[in-house]
């Protein structure tokens, strides 16, 4: 697992590799494939050199006696982004970072399991940045995304699909979802969507007047 930089056109998807549990090899390096520009959190930098991973930054506010000239060393070229607000994960700084070098999209993976405060906080920063960047969050077992006003996909029967509220969402109607949505409202903390399912082969329609949905995929059949 080496270079990634197969670059199909100037709308791909960056990549992220943040800190947290490892995804598979093979989800990996489809990412890689797809993403012709990669940002590493220096807390992982160690983990992802071991699996040979090509990178082109390295951010963070490398801290804790941490050289990150030894890996400029290690890999050519390879820039060095000093991110020190201590205010602000350095994820938030990745995405921030991404923001002001024009990207528009952003896969990111490392950045669930471990720490649960950590977790929740990655997958919340979605809201915080829609308006700059469209987030991704992709682990072996789902994929973590905002749903547009009116979201469309096919999807095959039986695909768990559950709808989670960042705060109050109202006015949500779904078509294709075996508990299906009918003027809705869902609200962080007393009512969500979660382990939803599709009803049969075919597009799956999610709508909503207010507030911020996220959709989250789970490739677990459990």
């Amino acid at each position: 697992m080496s270079s990634h930089h197969i670059v199909r056109d100037d709308q791909e998807p960056a990549l992220i590799i943040a800190n947290g549990a490892e995804c598979s090899q093979e989800l990996l390096g489809q990412l890689l494939e797809w993403s012709p520009y990669v940002v590493v959190l220096d807390s992982a930098i160690e983990r992802v050199f071991n699996l040979g991973i090509k990178v082109d930054v390295l951010l963070g506010d490398f801290d804790r006696g941490f050289d990150p000239e030894y890996f400029k060393e290690q890999q050519y070229p390879l820039d060095i982004v000093y991110a020190p607000d201590q205010n602000k994960t350095d994820l938030e700084k990745a995405f921030e970072f991404l923001i002001e070098k024009g990207h528009k999209a952003v896969n990111v993976v490392w950045a669930t399991g471990k720490r649960a405060d950590h977790t929740i906080t990655n997958i919340t920063n979605i809201i915080r940045y829609k308006d700059q960047l469209k987030i991704v969050i992709i682990d072996d077992h789902s994929k973590i995304f905002l749903l547009p006003k009116k979201f469309e996909k096919w999807y095959t029967k039986d695909s768990i699909i559950s709808l989670i509220p960042i705060g109050e969402v109202t006015g949500i109607h779904s078509k294709n979802l075996f508990y299906p949505l009918e003027n809705d409202t869902l609200t962080i903390g007393f009512r969500t969507g979660s382990s939803n399912h599709v009803a049969e082969d075919g597009m799956v329609v999610v709508s909503y007047e207010t507030g911020n949905l996220l959709l989250i995929e789970s490739f677990d059949q459990i």
